[in-house]
């Protein structure tokens, strides 16, 4: 049984569900859509605002549905977007040679029954699959009458951004500069002051990718031998100096906004249509899990296009604050975040040690952690040091 408009109206909780799901059938909330003709099933996965896609099921022979969503309308926004876009659109799914375990799993668990036509609920509120379509087509003619202004505004908020980064690499320049002329040795056993006023003013001035790579060189300096560190600040340095001179040559470049300012969020690289997007099967090559000067943790995953004739590599990188990796459900973050209280303690004071063990105890991790108490006494060594030291 192949679906329409009225069955979905029939089925939807209420009106608002198919008012939300109706905002949900735009392609590019979909990665992932995929039928199984033989087994009458129809699935994808709709981006939400988690990191992870929404999983969603549906039998097209007698209506049967899952979704991973928290939802507790059954069905959800997204089940009726699924249906909605098979309805109007079922040349968006991708044939597919078999369905995917969770799918099966889910088939595994459910009895699949013959019910009754969908009919709408005696006593319910009136529902309208045609008055939810007319609400996101006269919101999209609003939203047209504003585009011009809303335009307007990003390419302000474009330009003030260029003209502060600008203005901030000007200053790193004397700032280098600075370093260069009050000598390397100065700046080695002062890099984590001098560092981290420069980056302070840098975020201010709207560099904030490039003030997180200047946090960081003091731990860089910090791993190596003394007589290998007035090389490794010249080679710092000296990429500072090049990277703020390709900036200026091509402000707009976007790997270079990603460098010295920022990078799109997920739903501005899906929107824009120069993106290269590949589908494929990826083999983990490799992952790496680490702490930065400014709190977060970076999980990087090294992929292998499965598909591709000639080698193909990918990089998917995620980065989630340190507390949240603790208080999180995925269990590789948390793993890794453990391991980095291990091995970071060389980077902290006393002071900062402290607060970074009440900020991850507060977030779920037991006072007693093994990498608590590593932390706690790296911390303490590294303060023992610099007394001795001085």
């Amino acid at each position: 049984m192949e679906f329409d408009l009225k069955t979905i109206e029939a089925l939807a909780p209420d009106q608002a569900s198919l008012s939300a799901a109706s905002k949900l059938t735009k392609r590019s909330n979909w990665p992932r859509l995929e039928k199984h003709e033989p087994q009458a099933l129809i699935w994808g996965e709709c981006q939400g605002s988690g990191s992870n896609p929404y999983r969603v099921v549906v039998d097209t022979g007698d209506h049967g549905y899952k979704c991973t969503c928290p939802s507790r309308k059954f069905p959800c926004k997204h089940t009726l977007a699924l249906m909605w876009i098979a309805a109007t659109a079922p040349a968006s799914f991708a044939a597919a040679e078999s369905s995917p375990e969770w799918v099966n799993n889910w088939l595994g668990r459910r009895r699949k029954t013959t019910p009754p036509p969908a009919q709408p609920i005696e006593g319910a509120a009136a529902k309208s699959i045609d008055e939810a379509a007319r609400t996101d087509d006269s919101a999209a003619v609003e939203d047209g009458a504003a585009v011009e202004r809303r335009e307007a505004a990003q390419r302000k908020r474009a330009e003030d951004t260029r003209q502060a980064v600008s203005a901030a690499l000007d200053e790193l320049d004397q700032w280098i500069a600075d370093q260069l002329r009050l000598g390397l040795s100065g700046f080695v056993d002062g890099s984590s002051d001098r560092c981290r006023r420069i980056a302070a003013r840098l975020v201010d001035m709207k560099a904030t990718a490039l003030a997180g790579r200047i946090d960081e060189i003091p731990s860089r300096l910090m791993a190596l031998r003394s007589e290998e560190k007035p090389d490794a600040a010249i080679r710092e340095l000296g990429k500072l100096v090049l990277l703020a001179k390709a900036w200026r040559s091509a402000p707009d470049d976007p790997e270079l906004k990603r460098l010295v300012s920022t990078s799109e969020t997920r739903e501005q690289v899906l929107a824009n249509p120069d993106a290269r997007q590949v589908e494929s099967f990826w083999e983990v090559l490799g992952e790496e899990i680490e702490s930065r000067r400014d709190g977060l943790v970076s999980h990087s995953t090294w992929l292998l296009d499965l598909k591709c004739a000639t080698p193909q590599f990918a990089v998917l990188l995620d980065v989630a604050a340190l507390r949240s990796a603790v208080a999180g459900n995925d269990d590789a973050m948390r793993r890794g975040a453990d391991d980095i209280l291990e091995t970071i303690g060389f980077l902290a004071t006393a002071t900062t040690a402290a607060k970074l063990i009440d900020e991850v105890v507060a977030a779920g991790m037991p006072p007693a952690a093994p990498s608590l108490s590593v932390l706690r006494l790296n911390a303490a060594l590294a303060e023992h040091q610099s007394k001795t030291d001085t």
